[in-house]
């Protein structure tokens, strides 16, 4: 009876699984922590935008408002498109900008 208190731990295969499990639950730890933390997190409902090299020509732009993600990939082209003038932007002097509609001039339709 003597013999089976005094095991050696070292022989007790069990001892090791035991202490896997306590690594694993550690790694398992870590990693929740490390999702919760990320700003794209699926979980949290804050609004961010993320951009992926900025300015160049395989520029993405990741916009996450609440729930809802879209992803948009440039396609290194410049844009063009059919438009008219709105008006005109000038900068003052203090660095804000001010936007000035242009008018179009009224024609009497009788």
């Amino acid at each position: 009876m003597r013999l089976l208190l005094d095991e050696d731990e070292a022989l007790n295969p069990m001892l090791s699984v035991a202490n896997l499990v306590d690594v694993f639950l550690v790694v398992i730890a870590a990693l929740l922590i490390a999702i919760a933390q990320n700003p794209m997190n699926p979980f949290s409902s804050d609004d961010v935008t993320v951009i992926k090299n900025p300015g160049q020509a395989d520029m993405e732009i990741i916009v996450k408002k609440g729930e809802k993600i879209e992803h948009y990939k440039s396609s290194g082209e410049i844009g063009q498109g059919e438009g008219s003038r709105a008006g005109v932007a000038y900068r003052l002097k203090d660095g804000s900008m001010i936007y000035v509609p242009e008018t179009t001039p009224m024609t009497d339709k009788e």
